[in-house]
């Protein structure tokens, strides 16, 4: 792959000034930095909310295991309560 050396920067200068002019060039290389800086803080504010929310998540301690009937039973359970709660009075 071929290197980008000095006479390609320097031509690749030249388009960039005829196509903004000298006036916006300056404008436009602000407005590039301070685009560059407000990338850079996002990133960093990203990282730091990933580490706060992995900081707060509670960590799991014992693995809860139950067999197919208490799944049964316990979903059973909640199905009557809800019916029972939402049943016209």
């Amino acid at each position: 792959m071929p290197s980008v050396g000095a006479p390609e920067l320097i031509i690749l200068l030249v388009v960039v000034l005829l196509l903004f002019g000298s006036t916006k060039l300056p404008k436009l290389a602000r407005s590039i930095g301070e685009a560059s800086q407000e990338f850079k803080k996002g990133v960093s504010e990203g990282a730091k909310d990933d580490a706060k929310s992995s900081e707060s998540r509670p960590k799991p301690t014992d693995k809860v295991t139950m067999t197919q009937a208490e799944l049964d039973a316990l979903l059973a359970e909640r199905e009557a309560q809800a019916r029972k709660d939402s049943s016209p009075s």
